[in-house]
């Protein structure tokens, strides 16, 4: 499934007109996935290599502002990326990511950065600040060029599906060309593989493909959406989720799903922690109808976890898409011009409506009548959100 969904996205962007080792502008907050990150200018692509073709990566220097160039493979791995922690010695300017092993000249003082597969996609985030254009300007300056004309893919036929409606047994039509598509390089995934071309194989039989496809809607999916709430077979803490992969997932297959699933193109732990919470300090769901408050003592600010940003958005519990409201307001964050209360705490709101006593800035506006989640993120995680003892407070839920 973790493949499944990555093809499904692939396809959707070639749809749209891409083209390979082609950098695609977006303007902020125009990225249509699972808990996207407003927070940043996204540029995007699908890079091809091979082994006399590598891409190169033109990075421009960036001061005082987070970024990344983040590279992943065709199972959601990240394999790379480029930024000032990454290629502290050199941060910006010339780049070529390569095959392992690819015998290609290239141009002087570029920095070579090898990769153990031939496609990925491509995710460059740029932080926005608070000047939008310049942010925009700087992400402009991004771009990518292929030395040579590497061989795309041929992407094998999928079942559509959408996160209402996953796939059944008709998952498994396809098995033998999907996994043959890219080689999950992931350590222990051999006997899954072997399982799933097994079934594969096995639903050729009415009554065998009837077996797997009630045992697949009636238990896989329903503990999917169990399991969904621990991302990454996660911790929850004051109502929080802290997932324990992201980005990278070694042998944790069903991790990696459901990241692919609930927040697709998800970046290294030691680049950005997110938490979740869908349900408020004493366990009850989240509800646009319910008034929230998130306090944050003076000596326990989010800036203190973040060596770059920090920021919360709300999304609705499905599909994980930014929540529409009248205000056009879609996060809290540093540039949000929050008031602090008059011991130094901090204090989020989350209503439909204002609360009196809430300070405009300081409120984020949730659908009446509907449940939602909240997604907190701390870019350049340090201290207790690095090393996981830090959840952030509990929502409280107003009388």
């Amino acid at each position: 499934m973790g493949r499944l969904l990555v093809l499904r996205q692939q396809k959707a962007d070639f749809a749209e007109g891409w083209k390979w080792n082609t950098m695609i502008h977006r303007k902020p907050g125009a990225v249509d996935w699972p808990n996207p990150n407003l927070d940043v200018a996204y540029s995007e692509a699908w890079v091809a290599v091979d082994e006399n073709s590598c891409t190169l990566v033109t990075v421009p220097k960036i001061t005082g502002r987070y970024y990344t160039v983040q590279f992943l493979n065709g199972w959601g791995e990240t394999v790379a990326n480029i930024n000032e922690r990454t290629q502290a010695a050199k941060p910006s300017g010339d780049f070529a990511v390569c095959l392992k092993g690819a015998n290609v000249t290239l141009p002087a003082n570029t920095t070579r950065i090898d990769v153990p597969v031939k496609y990925m996609r491509v995710l460059a985030r740029v932080e926005l600040g608070d000047d939008w254009n310049q942010a925009v300007a700087l992400q402009h300056k991004f771009a990518l060029r292929a030395t040579g004309t590497p061989t795309p893919p041929t992407l094998p036929a999928t079942p559509e599906f959408d996160q209402q409606h996953l796939p059944g047994v008709e998952a498994f039509e396809h098995a033998d060309a999907v996994l043959d598509s890219e080689q999950d390089i992931n350590p222990g995934m051999e006997g899954l593989a072997a399982k799933a071309r097994a079934i594969a194989a096995g639903i050729a039989d009415p009554a065998e493909r009837a077996r797997v496809d009630k045992i697949v809607r009636e238990k896989a999916h329903a503990d999917l959406g169990k399991a969904g709430a621990l991302i990454g077979h996660g911790t929850i803490r004051n109502g929080w989720v802290r997932p324990a992969v992201a980005g990278t997932y070694n042998d944790d297959w069903l991790g990696r799903t459901l990241v692919n699933l609930g927040g697709i193109w998800a970046n290294r732990l030691d680049e950005v922690i997110y938490y979740k919470a869908a349900v408020d300090g004493a366990g009850a769901t989240l509800n646009g109808d319910n008034t929230y408050t998130l306090t944050f003592p003076k000596d326990d600010l989010p800036p203190k976890y973040a060596n770059y940003f920090w920021s919360v958005i709300a999304v609705d519990p499905m599909f994980m898409r930014v929540l529409k409201n009248p205000k056009n307001r879609f996060l809290l964050n540093r540039e949000s011009g929050l008031k602090y209360n008059p011991d130094g705490s901090l204090t989020l709101y989350f209503a439909s409506d204002k609360p009196a006593d809430a300070p405009d800035s300081n409120w984020l506006p949730t659908p009446t009548g509907q449940d939602y989640r909240l997604t907190f993120r701390f870019y350049g995680p340090k201290g207790g959100v690095a090393d996981g003892t830090y959840f952030p407070p509990p929502l409280e839920k107003r009388a």
